[in-house]
Order: C-alpha cells, then structure tokens, then sequence
C-alpha cells in the first residue's frame, strides 16, 4: 500500500467533495494518510478528519508563517490536542524565510521560539516532528542538531517535509536520524538539486508526500492536489534509483510506518 506521509484535507479546496474524494482513496492503493496540523484550528479539524477514517492520522502544530499569535495558552491546548490516540506527529513546524521581510526584523526570532517550544512538546510526549523549512537551512539544521544533541534518548526525530535543500544538507539530517520527505516537486524539470538528493538518500531514509492539496506533480503540475497523484512521485523516486516502483511503494510504506509508530 502507499503511504502518504503529508497532506492537508481540512484545506477548504476540498470542501465540496471532501468526503468522496477521501472514500475513494483506498481504491487508488492508498492505505494510510497523516493529514497534517498548520494551526490550532486545522490541527482540530486533522483529529476530526482521524476521528471519521479508520486510515487516516492526525499530526498537531503551528505553521511558523501562524506562529505570531501563539501565547502559552495555545501551546496548552496543543498540548492536549497531541495527546489525542490518533496524533502520531507534532507538525507541521519550523521556520519559513520566504517573503517575510513585510513583517518586521524580529519575524525571525519569533519563528524560533515557537519551533524550539514545539519541539519541546514533541520531545515530551515522544512524537516526531514534522519540520518544514523554507530559505532557513542554516537556522533550522542549528536548532535541530542542537536540540537532539541535548536529547540523545531520541532515536526517531520526525522528517523533514517538502525537502528542498542539498544533498549534503540531507546526509546531515539522515545522520541525526530524520527521513526527508519527497512530493511532486521532484518531478518538475527544474528540481535538479532535488533529483541529486533522491540519489543520494538511502531508500530507507525517504517518505513520500504529497502536501495535497499543493504541489500536484508532473503531469497535473498547477492543478489541485491529492494522495491519487503520490504514484507519480513513488515511479520518479524510482526511475531516478534504478528501483521498481513496487519496491519503492514497499520500502517507503515500511519507513512511514516506523517513523509514525503505526
């Protein structure tokens, strides 16, 4: 079965056909999904979304472009929320550079304290995280090989989605023990760097994704997104480590499950 490591069915582009669409899943080989929390909000409704699909997890955080108006108070209710049977993740966090400049000098200094505070969360309740770093390489991989270093009994830190940096960047990950996390973008035409880091990355290291409902892959690039389209990424991974995509879909099911406990 595909296990599709990332998505965000609460999005309101799935709306109106939210219930189907994730009914039909199964019959696309699709056999488990972590729908993923962006905020307070979307992290109750990924719980809900668990509640009603016996194949569908839930993880619960705070988007770091949604960290602004985090208090104490919210870092309590995530802290309930996470202990939800059903939550297998902190996530998604970390920090996103892109076009944040509008927003003050601090922007960054806040991104920071609300990852490191989540990550304390995670490292409490012994969940991975889902990290999501944008134009950040150098900040998030500081405060991640900071913060596993003070926390060695850790063996199962989470994965870096949508990965986007270098190869060497990756093997930097992998040997703190993360998965790199890999969706549509490796299938555009552009994704070279990326296409090197898949080559490089043992397989058991390697997720698939798809952040549905962004990033659809080639060849439904610009479209609306979903867990249908993951076989184009698992047939890319593939081709690009001389691997069939039945071993692919196997191994990548197996890293999935051990690295969400399920």
């Amino acid at each position: 079965m595909i296990f599709e490591s990332h998505a965000h069915y609460d999005d309101e582009q799935f709306d109106e056909d939210r219930d189907a669409l994730l009914q039909a899943l199964p019959q696309h080989n699709v056999g488990a999904i972590v729908n993923v929390g962006s905020s307070l909000e979307s992290s109750e409704a990924s719980i809900a979304l668990a509640e009603a699909y016996d194949y569908v997890y839930a993880s619960v955080g705070v988007h770091p472009d949604e960290v602004g108006d985090l208090t104490q108070e919210s870092m309590a209710a995530l802290r309930t929320l996470a202990m939800h049977p059903k939550v297998v993740a902190i996530g998604e966090i970390g920090l996103d550079y892109y076009r944040k400049e509008e927003e003050g000098t601090d922007y960054k200094d806040v991104q920071k304290q609300w990852f490191q505070q989540q990550l304390e969360l995670a490292a409490l309740l012994r969940k991975p995280v889902i990290v999501h770093s944008r134009e950040a390489a150098e900040d998030t991989l500081h405060i991640l090989e900071y913060f596993y270093a003070k926390h060695p009994e850790i063996y199962n830190p989470g994965v870096i989605h949508c990965f986007s940096y270098s190869p060497e960047i990756a093997a930097a990950y992998t040997n703190m023990g993360f998965y790199i996390g890999v969706g549509g973008v490796v299938t555009f035409r552009n994704a070279k760097k990326l296409v090197e880091t898949v080559k490089y990355t043992p397989i058991d290291r390697i997720l698939v994704e798809t952040d549905s409902p962004y990033l659809a892959p080639e060849p439904n690039r610009g479209k609306r997104n979903d867990s249908s389209n993951i076989r184009y990424v698992i047939e890319k991974i593939a081709q690009i480590k001389e691997m069939t995509p039945e071993d692919v879909e196997r191994q990548t099911e197996i890293n999935a499950r051990n690295m969400y406990g399920i």
